[in-house]
């Protein structure tokens, strides 16, 4: 199984959040402002990217056939001007006929209420009546789509309620592996300290009085309570 394969279903298995998977890559990899438009829903997958621009969407509907089963689609929109990239039609074709496992809009959609009520695994800027065009326009900026390839195709996307996260392709080795394990064993710590020893939480985030004093913690969080003496530093 390939590392990234092992991180992905680490993810799953454990549903880490988005809030510790940024925590593990220090406090980066955010799509900002990307909120989910159903409620309760969790997605990992490889991301592939699709890009679009000119207020046309035509650019979505030609790449969207080359999606895998599995994959979450981030589309990527330029100079949409506030226009909807996408609604129900093309969230049921690349959902259902594709296969894919979510959709990630860098942009807006429309038949939003439609996309609620089939609890559609979609994540967006937000929603407005109005959609693109579909006849082809001005392509995306290709020095821009570089750039927004080379930080995303292939990596790992993590979806939840607080948004979305991208783990990088150059970050996919043992080290985040490691990363995702002692973020969760950090959380179990900080929940043992407040739940069973009721300590503040300055005592707990802010001064890691649980390094100091480890003997009250039980003997599984001790063994690896070394390797959290290194706070989470940037990764990517």
């Amino acid at each position: 199984m390939e590392i990234a394969d092992k991180i992905i279903e680490f993810l799953r298995k454990n549903r880490v959040s988005t809030t510790e998977v940024a925590d593990a890559l220090g406090k980066t990899g955010v799509m900002s402002g990307i909120l989910p438009v159903t409620n309760d829903l969790y997605k990992v997958g490889r991301v592939h990217t699709v890009f679009t621009g000119g207020g046309s969407n035509y650019g979505l509907h030609d790449q969207l056939p080359s999606v895998r089963e599995g994959e979450i689609v981030v589309v990527f929109a330029h100079d949409c001007d506030g226009l909807a990239i996408l609604g129900d039609l093309v969230s049921r074709y690349a959902l259902f006929y594709r296969g894919a496992a979510a959709l990630v809009v860098d942009g807006m959609l429309r038949d939003i209420d439609r996309l609620r009520r089939e609890r559609y695994p979609i994540w967006a800027r937000g929603a407005t009546p109005l959609g693109c065009a579909n006849q082809p326009a001005e392509e995306f900026p290709q020095e821009r789509m570089k750039d927004l390839r080379s930080c995303y195709e292939g990596g790992v996307a993590v979806c939840d309620g607080g948004g979305v996260v991208v783990i990088p392709t150059n970050c996919l080795d043992r080290e985040m592996l490691e990363r995702l394990e002692l973020i969760e064993l950090q959380e179990d710590i900080w929940s043992f300290c407040l739940n069973t020893l009721k300590w503040d939480t300055k005592m707990i985030v802010g001064d890691r009085e649980y390094l100091k004093m480890e003997k009250v913690l039980p003997p599984e969080y001790r063994e690896k309570l070394h390797l959290l003496k290194k706070r989470f530093t940037r990764r990517c």
